[in-house]
């Protein structure tokens, strides 16, 4: 076998099916069970004290109640995680865990009574009224147990738990023992793209154009959010060779357990198994660092745009009263893990080149129009890029993404320049306000200039961001190789 070939299931069909229902991600149900618990206990408090006080013939306090349940429910949640109570190996088994729920209720009884006694608040809780809360909390916990884990197993087999999104790459052998199925139930994985990669032929993979190209370019279609391989642990080599083509995708990679790790994992129930993925590339930017990246890209892209609009539509109109041509010039870029997109600039030259041959900008370009020259000088031409962050396919602060051929041609003489793609690109960057700004007629300045944004990406923090913008402005002023 020569190809890269699927396996199982089109996987367009279950994203047609994910598309038709409402999926609860993974990542969800741990803290969920401990919320219905939580609300189940302080429930009990409030109606344990109102039911025995109104037996009683007595007015209630249900706040007083309900706050004794609150300091109970906290107890439980903590008692029940440190027994493994929400641990999605014990939450999928058939086994009801009963005898571990009601030894976890009784200890968190033990320390409402351990609070009540340090409080001196034993005199104003009713002892019948706190039995109450311990009956009802007790039962309540476990019909909710019971009636949890009945319909998580019903929602993993009617497909409504998204885990998430996954390249699962391997050979035959270790893939047998993963269906979509077992990588959602022990590791909350949802597989997207299954890429069967026959034993002998990985160490090949480093190689092969023809298969990097092909395995880059299907990992790349399917918007996963991580890559897992599914590769023999006694063979090294061939993860190696593997990690090496992946490492141009900006996205963590995590393997599975072999089959012999699997058999004795079997064994193992203190802990869950996907504990046992070992992460061999982290992502460059956790979700955090992503959220509070595009969160200041958004504040800064559209005050940016309010401000600005005035002088904008004055260039705009000084533009096309100088030259016949669009006022917006077009052009394909790489962004993000190597995904095309369409940049835009102010026009500045009286050609509009994006194809196989672009030729970059030198001094006294004739190409380069009078208001041209102006806008290059000061970088307005660079502001529509505004509305590509806002669309999402830029940032303010990253490397700056360069034409298409030029991508090409330089990445195949910079080693590591694809890396630059592991993050958004960006309007300015750390390579600029270095003074590389503008054109690069030299090998050695795209080199250079990539070596500061690998830097940059490597040390990325928002501080950064925000020193860069800074800098940004005052390398404005002095219009060093910009023209």
């Amino acid at each position: 076998m020569t190809d890269l070939t699927n396996a199982g299931e089109p996987i367009s069909a279950v994203e047609g099916r994910s598309r038709v229902r409402l999926a609860i991600p993974f990542g969800f149900i741990e803290p969920l069970f401990a919320a219905v618990d939580f609300s189940i206990i302080v429930a009990a408090g409030a109606i344990g004290g109102i039911a025995y006080q109104r037996a009683l013939g007595g007015a209630a306090d249900g706040s007083f109640y309900a706050g004794l349940g609150l300091v109970a429910s906290f107890a439980y949640v903590l008692v029940a995680h440190f027994l493994g109570l929400y641990r999605l190996n014990q939450l999928l088994d058939d086994e009801l865990n009963g005898g571990r729920v009601l030894a976890g209720w009784c200890l968190a009884a033990l320390v409402l009574a351990v609070m009540l006694f340090l409080f001196k608040s034993g005199g104003d809780a009713s002892r019948g009224s706190v039995v109450c809360l311990f009956a009802i909390g007790g039962a309540g916990l476990l019909v909710a147990r019971w009636l949890g884990k009945r319909r998580l197993r019903s929602a993993l087999v009617a497909g409504t738990i998204r885990g998430r999104r996954v390249v699962v790459i391997g050979t035959q052998g270790e893939l047998a023992q993963f269906g979509r199925s077992d990588l959602l139930a022990r590791f909350g994985l949802h597989e997207v793209e299954r890429i069967i990669l026959p034993r002998e032929e990985a160490p090949k993979l480093s190689a092969s154009g023809r298969h990097e190209d092909e395995l880059m370019k299907r990992i790349r279609e399917a918007s996963a959010e991580e890559i897992v391989l599914a590769l023999s642990w006694s063979g090294p080599r061939d993860i190696e060779a593997l990690l090496d083509r992946l490492r141009v995708i900006p996205l963590p990679v995590r393997l599975l357990p072999d089959r012999a790790v699997s058999t004795v994992l079997r064994h193992q129930t203190s802990m869950p198994q996907r504990l046992y993925m070992v992460e061999v590339q982290s992502a460059p930017l956790s979700v955090l660092d992503r959220l509070t990246k595009r969160l200041l890209d958004i504040i800064v892209a559209a005050t940016s745009l309010v401000v600005l609009s005035p002088p904008l539509i004055l260039v705009a109109v000084a533009i096309k009263l100088e030259s016949k041509g669009p006022v917006i010039f077009r052009q394909r870029r790489h962004g993000f893990n190597g995904k095309p997109f369409v940049i835009y600039k102010l026009r500045s030259m009286s050609v509009q080149e994006d194809g196989g041959t672009v030729v970059q900008a030198t001094k006294q370009d004739p190409r380069v129009t009078r208001v041209g020259r102006l806008i290059r000088q000061t970088s307005i031409d660079e502001l529509p890029q505004l509305f590509n962050v806002i669309q999402g396919h830029m940032s303010i602060v990253g490397p700056r993404p360069h034409a298409l051929v030029h991508d090409y041609e330089y990445g195949s003489m910079i080693a590591n320049y694809a890396f630059r793609h592991h993050v958004k690109p960006g309007i300015t960057g750390w390579a600029q306000v270095q003074g590389y700004r503008g054109g690069t007629p030299r090998l050695e300045l795209m080199e250079r200039r990539v070596a500061l944004d690998l830097w940059y990406i490597d040390n990325w923090s928002l501080i950064l961001d925000i020193h860069i913008m800074l800098r940004t402005a005052f390398e404005l002023i002095r219009p060093r190789n910009a023209y």
